[in-house]
This record gives C-alpha cells, sequence and structure tokens, in this order.
C-alpha cells in the first residue's frame, strides 16, 4: 500500500503544496514528513484523513481514491488510524473503555497489543497514566479500529527521553512487524531518520 498524494492548500498567509507519488519507500513502511513548525505538515495529515478538504489535488492510498476527481470519502469510511499530538483520551472511560471506544463490536484486546506493554494499565483512569503510557494507549485505541493505515502528528512530543523510546519503539513495531503503511509529522531529524523508510522535507 502506498500514498500518492499531490496536495494544494492555502490556510491563512500560509500555501501548503505537497507532492508525493508512489515508489520505494511509501508502502509499508514510514513517510516522514519533516520540517520547521507552520509549513503545514499536520494539515497535511488532516487532508489525508478527511478533516481538513484540499484546495485542489489528489489523495490516494494503496490505489484507492480518497479524494480527487470527483470523490470525496467521509473520514470515517477512510479507515485511517491517527495518532493526534495530543492523545485524547476520554476521561470518563478506564483505559479498558479507551481502547475499546470505536472498535468494532465484539472486538477484545487480547494478545495484540501486547507490544504496548499497557496490560497492567486496563483499570487505570487516564489522568493517573504518564505521558509515554497515555500515548501507547492511544496507539492501542487506533489500532483496535482496524486501519488501513496510520497519520501520526508529532507522537514523540513533550515525552522525556524513557517514555520517548517506548513509543519510539512501538512505532518501529507497526512499522516492521503489523508493517502498517505511516504517513507521519515530525520537525526532529533524530526522530525522522531512525524512523523514517522516507523522508519528506517540507518548509
Amino acid at each position: 500500500m502506498s500514498f500518492d498524494l499531490a496536495l494544494t492548500k492555502r490556510i491563512g498567509t500560509t500555501e501548503i503544496a505537497l507532492t508525493l507519488e508512489p515508489g520505494p519507500g511509501v508502502g509499508s513502511g514510514a513517510t516522514i514528513l519533516f520540517g520547521r513548525s507552520g509549513v503545514g505538515k499536520t494539515s497535511v495529515l488532516n487532508m489525508v484523513a478527511g478533516l481538513l478538504r484540499p484546495d485542489a489535488g489528489h489523495v490516494r492510498v494503496g490505489g484507492e481514491t480518497l479524494f480527487g476527481d470527483g470523490v470525496d470519502v467521509p473520514p470515517e469510511r477512510r479507515r485511517a488510524g491517527y495518532v493526534f499530538q495530543e492523545p485524547r483520551l476520554f476521561p470518563h472511560l478506564r483505559v479498558r473503555g479507551n481502547l475499546l471506544y470505536g472498535a468494532p463490536r465484539g472486538a477484545e484486546i487480547g494478545d495484540r497489543l501486547d507490544f504496548l506493554g499497557i496490560g497492567g494499565l486496563l483499570d487505570r483512569w487516564p489522568r493517573t497514566l504518564s505521558g509515554g503510557e497515555a500515548r501507547r494507549v492511544a496507539i492501542g485505541r487506533v489500532l483496535l479500529s482496524d486501519p488501513r493505515f496510520l497519520l501520526l502528528d508529532e507522537p514523540l512530543s513533550s515525552l522525556d527521553r524513557p517514555r520517548r523510546e517506548e513509543v519510539m519503539q512501538a512505532i518501529e513495531h507497526m512499522r516492521d512487524v503489523l508493517r502498517l503503511p505511516i504517513l507521519m509529522v515530525t520537525h526532529d531529524p533524530e526522530e525522522a531518520e531512525r524512523l523514517g523508510t522516507r523522508v519528506v522535507r517540507m518548509g
């Protein structure tokens, strides 16, 4: 599965223009959108997810047109697993409830999330989690929704080094073992070099 993007969008004074053609490192792997803050990296993720409409262009994932040529697939039908910069866990649900929110009816956590190391957190409330734990729970919730591909927006921001390493290893597992195509945003060159099968510089 590959990302095929040709996007233009004006937001205020910012003009976003990105072309990403299918090719080596754009299938099951991690494509990194790298650049300084304010150049439109997160807006690109939102356009791929269907949360923001491009002014022109197309979004194709795995050969399926999600936007363009008269097509505009609703966000809930794009099967994009979106991990936002903030975990956005529901404070009134324990970790188990957060994980199963949005999962298909009858889904079970089972052992598919063992690599995230969150099995001991299931009865905890979100407010009691560390930043790294909350981020890993957010990733688990996305995986249980059975996505076709992942969108990761600065998933390592605001984490200390040990927690950052935990989440970094989780992303490597999704890239190399689960083989889910990943489109990820970062402004950190170390993250881009370590995680990216392909790095696209913006700005």
